[in-house]
């Protein structure tokens, strides 16, 4: 893990430490690089829940109570999927906020109209779900990095 990923995760524990809050993440395209980024910081055990790395279709239904008939809708790569992942890490976890990121991390998988890099997430807090989709260039590890560092970001914007 890069220095910048860490630091990130320690001013992510701050915050979320100073307001008393816990998280839960639900990851895909990531493998559980959030949830490794943040338990690399000590103390994490008073901010962090945890961790759901739904990598399959099935897992995020079984798991995280995604409907089947989102992801048919949408694709398990949409923002509409993202949110329901966060939705249910909230719903089924201790947490107060969780954050999910479903994506292509590559070399394969490209769709027409969703590239190799392109991740959805989703940042949820109580009722409140915010989503977001990127197109991130570079290789897997790249990728999955970016992502990474995007979601602790969007998280620490949320509870700002």
């Amino acid at each position: 893990m890069s220095q910048e990923t860490y630091d990130l995760a320690v001013r992510l524990g701050q915050a979320l430490h100073a307001k008393g809050l816990l998280l839960a993440t639900a990851e895909s395209c990531t493998g559980g690089g959030v949830a490794v980024a943040v338990t690399d910081v000590a103390g994490s055990t008073s901010w962090f829940d945890c961790g759901f790395v739904c990598y399959s279709n099935a897992a995020k239904v079984h798991q995280l109570d995604v409907p089947d008939a989102l992801i048919a809708q949408f694709g398990s790569v949409s923002e509409e999927v993202a949110a329901a992942m966060a939705s249910g890490a909230l719903a089924n976890s201790n947490a107060h906020l969780a954050l999910a990121t479903t994506g292509i991390a590559g070399p394969t998988g490209a769709v027409p109209g969703k590239p190799v890099g392109t991740v959805c997430f989703a940042w949820a807090r109580g009722d409140q779900v915010q989503t977001e989709r990127k197109v991130f260039s570079g290789d897997r590890a790249a990728v999955r990095q970016q992502s990474v560092m995007h979601a602790m970001q969007g998280l620490l914007r949320m509870i700002a």
